[in-house]
């Protein structure tokens, strides 16, 4: 009989492994991605297994990388979490919060570094709950990597809770105003209505997540926030709603990741009634349509002028992506390679998404506008011309003919 893999990278996967449609695969746990090899061997012989439990802490940490970005550097800094939230499984699939050691990830930062990465990018279930479990917390981490980046390289930390940085805003600010950290934040908020929020268990307030961000605006110049929202959750009204609108309103967040309501089975949310898909979709829309409404990317900003990093080239094959030290998204043309460098560039163009910028002292043919090269191009036949004169005409005329093309 013929036996399937799925190596299962989802949560919903791993908290429901009998679900009918897995019967005759092989599964794959998301913390066991150690036991890929193993159980291809094992399908290919006709077995169906599955390496779902738990492992030991720290191991993922041990594995070799291929990484998709040889420049960036994604780095779990723990599993699980604290958080028992409604509508989610990930405390079904990885359990509760499992810190990494302190030195296995300044040592895993070091390789990274030292392998010629330029980015190194935090990530977890929630950065800001490392360290509660090791009797440690995230600002003991960060002052940590702080002291090893190299110069010409960048720290980005990865989405936080609300609750976990409340005690740490200072510090937190601190971190994200050395010269090695982007300027960056992302706090998801879910809805702005408190009663929302006590409904899918959040444990925290929308005056808690206002008293963050309100305190690095004004401690974190230029700071990005991003933020996510739930629509439509089953216990939202019309009000609630509107609480969530007026919150995007007051801030104006430059990334909003916004969900229409999704039961996952298995989760306290799955079993509450609905809301009518048709106005589901409304608010999610509504919604939506407020966050194109707006720009952090004015024209105001044409011609301003900023130091980016580069480590990506975009989809569109022509661009280079840079981030300056506020995480500002720039779109750079150049035909020489831009990749792991810095660059002075000059923004020539803005959109809701991202600035296109131009080199500063770089490649002219690659920032230069077809209209620029143009009128270099005449003036080079023009001098061509000037230069056959002094050959073929007296010394008189072409010294009149010369002061005339330059008025």
């Amino acid at each position: 009989m013929f036996r399937s893999i799925c190596p299962v990278s989802s949560s919903v996967f791993k908290a429901e492994p009998n679900l009918r449609f897995l019967d005759g695969i092989s599964i794959v746990g998301v913390k066991q991605i150690e036991c890929v090899t193993q159980a291809v061997e094992e399908t290919l012989k006709g077995n169906c297994v599955r390496f779902l439990s738990r492992r030991k802490q720290n191991s993922n940490l041990l594995l070799p990388k291929i990484r998709k970005n040889k420049f960036v550097e994604i780095l779990a800094i723990s599993s699980g979490c604290l958080n028992h939230c409604t509508y989610c499984k990930t405390k079904s699939a990885r359990g509760n919060l499992v810190s990494y050691p302190l030195d296995s990830l300044l040592e895993r930062a070091r390789n990274a570094f030292a392998d010629g990465c330029k980015e190194l990018w935090l990530t977890s279930e929630d950065l800001g709950a490392w360290g509660r479990d090791i009797d440690m917390v995230l600002p003991d981490l960060l002052n940590a990597l702080v002291e090893i980046i190299p110069e010409g390289c960048m720290l980005r930390l990865g989405m936080t809770n609300p609750p976990y940085i409340l005690d740490f805003l200072e510090e937190i600010s601190e971190i994200l105003n050395h010269p090695r950290v982007y300027s960056f934040l992302h706090i998801p908020v879910q809805s702005a209505s408190d009663a929302v929020l006590s409904d899918m268990k959040r444990e925290y307030t929308c005056t808690d997540f206002c008293r963050v961000v309100d305190y690095m605006i004004q401690n974190v110049p230029n700071i990005y926030i991003a933020t996510d929202f739930i629509c439509a959750y089953p216990t939202e009204t019309e009000s609630d709603f509107e609480e969530s609108m007026a919150l995007v309103r007051k801030y104006r967040f430059p990334s909003l990741f916004i969900n229409q309501f999704y039961p996952r089975i298995g989760t306290p949310a799955a079993n509450l009634k609905k809301i009518d898909t048709i106005e589901a979709r409304r608010r999610t829309a509504e919604m939506s349509s407020l966050f194109r409404s707006y720009s952090r990317y004015n024209k105001e900003r044409i011609g301003e002028k900023h130091r980016v990093l580069v480590c990506e080239l975009a989809t569109d094959q022509q661009h280079y992506v840079g981030h300056n030290k506020h995480y500002e998204h720039f779109l750079i043309p150049s035909k020489k390679c831009l990749l792991g460098k810095w660059v002075q560039v000059r923004i020539t163009d803005v959109s809701k998404f991202y600035m296109k910028a131009v080199l500063i002292g770089g490649d002219i043919n690659a920032w230069l506008s077809n209209d620029s090269m143009a009128i270099i191009s005449v003036l080079a036949h023009i001098q061509l011309c000037i230069l056959l004169l002094r050959f073929a005409v007296p010394d008189n005329f072409c010294y009149y003919y010369y002061s005339f093309s330059l008025i």
